[in-house]
């Protein structure tokens, strides 16, 4: 039997999401979560036009973690009203930072560097780092992101944070990052805790669930593209 757009669509509808992580049921990799202490707690603000599901790993991260929420909109009053919290100090938390500075130039072989206000390498590094309470990740396209950092100003008493990365992104061909230094989500969430945290194995344990995830992802690709379709190239891209 033939397969048209329109039958590959309506197939598509008839299959259920999970109720969990919202990915299509076939994609759903909710039986190996498992939960994961942290003690730097994880923000998660995602853009409402991230549309990504099938390969986007937000909700992914925020399920497997004790300490995390995960938001979708566009702004916020304060830090504390995105945690849904009567009180948080932005100035105890770190912020993934969307600047053009990079590790590498900055701080050869560190993978977590600390910027003053002019997108400098900070002072007193491992003091910073040391005394950081909880880390915000802004979840979608670049332009998404920069939509939610000029949103929301209480961002900029946030300590600013870049990741130097010693492997590209394990989306391999599946998502090519603009830069090296590209994460998704949950790589760059499961970084940022296994360093200020000093705990690898939960590092560990995030990719491994990435990993399942993109093995899942590519099964039913070869099987179901209409529920993998191969994602088109796009130059915005940002973590998810």
């Amino acid at each position: 039997m033939s397969t048209t757009p329109e039958h590959n669509l309506d197939a598509a509808a008839e299959v259920a999401d999970c109720p969990r992580c919202q990915k299509a049921m076939p994609l759903c990799v909710c039986d190996g979560i498992t939960a994961l202490s942290n003690k730097i707690a994880v923000l998660i603000l995602q853009h409402p036009q991230e549309q990504d599901r099938a390969l986007g790993t937000a909700r992914l991260t925020a399920l497997h973690l004790d300490n995390a929420v995960l938001k979708v909109g566009l702004s916020w009053p304060s830090l504390a009203k995105a945690l849904g919290r009567p009180v948080a100090d932005p100035s105890r938390w770190a912020i993934l930072y969307l600047g053009s500075a990079k590790a590498a130039e900055l701080a050869a072989g560190q993978e977590l560097v600390a910027l003053d206000r002019k997108g400098e390498l900070a002072a007193n590094q491992s003091d910073i780092l040391r005394h950081i309470q909880g880390v915000v990740v802004l979840d979608g396209t670049w332009s998404q992101a920069k939509a939610l950092w000029w949103r929301n100003p209480w961002m900029l008493k946030c300590q600013r944070v870049i990741l130097g990365p010693k492997a590209p992104s394990r989306y391999g061909r599946l998502r090519r990052e603009p830069r090296r230094d590209g994460l998704s989500t949950l790589e760059a969430v499961g970084l940022l805790l296994g360093r200020l945290e000093k705990r690898p194995e939960l590092e560990q344990a995030l990719l491994a669930s990435f990993e399942r995830m993109l093995a899942r992802f590519r099964e039913v690709q070869a099987v179901r593209p209409d529920l993998a379709p191969r994602p088109a190239p796009r130059r915005d891209r940002r973590r998810r």
